[in-house]
């Protein structure tokens, strides 16, 4: 299951990140890397970008980006 097709108030682990370097490495960073659980905060009028919250921070995603990580919900 991709990250952009959870609901508000989801809950996952995140399974796989494919994508570039240079991204993975910001997501990372932020502490979104494989084996880290999230919950689905908000989506944007548009559903363009997701709010996801992983260890007590609240990070943005553009759609594009959520696509790209794969995830188990919980």
């Amino acid at each position: 299951m991709k990250l952009s097709e959870l609901k508000k108030g989801d809950r996952a682990i995140i399974k796989k990140i494919d994508t570039d370097e240079s991204l993975k490495s910001r997501l990372v960073s932020f502490g979104v890397a494989r084996g880290s659980e999230l919950s689905i905060e908000a989506y944007s009028v548009g559903n363009q970008t997701v709010e996801i919250l992983v260890d007590g921070t609240l990070i943005g995603l553009r759609r594009s980006e959520a696509v790209d990580i794969e995830v188990e919900k919980i």
